[in-house]
């Protein structure tokens, strides 16, 4: 009986070791066309606000700017109501680019005040004496209710009289201090425009007189 071809090869291989039989594996048909898909990149993170830098305090004093300064040569009154009677405990002047500033600083509650300029003679309010007060104008500052005393009797107010000497205010001094009423008046070289601001922690009133 002849052998098959088919089988002679077959035996022909296993001799040899030289054939191999394709596996299911590696046909064509099983190999994915479609290329695997590449990692994704991860998104930068987001640039953070530059919150480090706060913005300007617009309430803050620009003393480079004259055209900031708004004020009055009239009469300034405000009334505020308050318990018992503020104690002044400061009065200070210094001078800045566009204007000399005098402040009031208080214990307590900021009291009602009345500012204006006043003809010569300034007059001390208990006696009705003249005071002599540096200055070819004089703007008066009066504070109600208020003290520039203790119970004792004693200033609160470390000086009564004071001469800056500044651009415009050349002496500030203590005219009263009588039943609750604490007036200051402000010799100064020119009747200029003023402008108040009340400022707190502490309390203080800013008189700010224009160059």
């Amino acid at each position: 009986m002849k052998t098959p071809p088919a089988i002679v090869l077959f035996l022909l291989c296993l001799a040899i070791g030289g054939c191999s039989v394709p596996s299911a594996s590696n046909s064509p048909a099983d190999v994915s066309e479609t290329p695997a898909a590449s990692p994704t990149a991860a998104a930068p993170p987001a640039a953070e606000n530059d919150n480090s830098r706060s913005p300007q305090d617009e309430n803050a004093d620009d003393n480079t700017r004259p055209t900031l300064f708004t004020g009055t040569a009239g009469i300034t009154d405000k009334k505020f109501e308050i318990a018992g009677a503020a104690l002044l405990v400061d009065v200070r002047a210094a001078r800045h680019p566009e204007f000399d500033r005098i402040v009031f600083e208080f214990r307590g509650d900021l009291p009602s005040y009345h500012i204006e300029y006043i003809d010569k003679p300034v007059r001390q309010c208990g006696s009705g004496n003249a005071a002599a007060i540096a200055g070819d104008a004089w703007l008066q500052m009066r504070f109600s209710p208020a003290n520039a005393h203790d119970e004792r009797g004693e200033s609160t107010v470390p000086m009564s009289r004071s001469k800056p000497d500044l651009t415009v205010v050349k002496e500030v001094a203590a005219t009263c201090d009588f039943e609750a009423e604490v007036e200051w008046v402000a010799g100064v070289a020119k009747p200029n425009k003023y402008r108040v601001t009340e400022l707190n922690n502490p309390t203080r009133l800013a008189v700010d007189i224009q160059h």
